[in-house]
């Protein structure tokens, strides 16, 4: 297994609509947006923004693979190993990911972004 790269860092925001135009004028390019969540990149860099009912995670980075094998294949040697973790599961966007506490507790997201999703723009 090969991290390729902290591809994004996510932050809580009160207002989904607001911050992404706010980043947007920033320069970053907005690539998917729903009630509870967004996207946004400047090259290969995401931030992810939360909305207060996001439910699946909270403050956290992400790591970017490009083969959803080795996302597996790392949640199996993580699970062995005994690290907290939540299950793989599907994105709306076409990702897959899961969510794991380092052992100070900070939230990692090890994330499989398809090479269209990575080059969106």
């Amino acid at each position: 297994m090969q991290l390729k790269r902290i591809g994004h860092v996510a932050i809580c925001v009160q207002d989904i609509d607001r911050a992404a135009q706010f980043y947007q004028n920033l320069g970053m390019d907005l690539v998917w947006k729903d009630t509870d969540w967004a996207y946004l990149k400047a090259g290969e860099d995401g931030l992810a923004l939360l909305s207060p009912s996001y439910d699946q995670a909270g403050p956290h980075f992400g790591f970017i693979f490009h083969d959803r094998a080795e996302v597996q294949a790392a949640y199996d040697r993580l699970k062995a190993e005994g690290v907290h973790l939540t299950e793989i599961h599907d994105h709306r966007d076409g990702t897959a990911s899961f969510y794991g506490r380092d052992p100070e507790g900070n939230w990692f997201e090890y994330l499989y972004e398809p090479v269209a999703v990575a080059s969106a723009v």
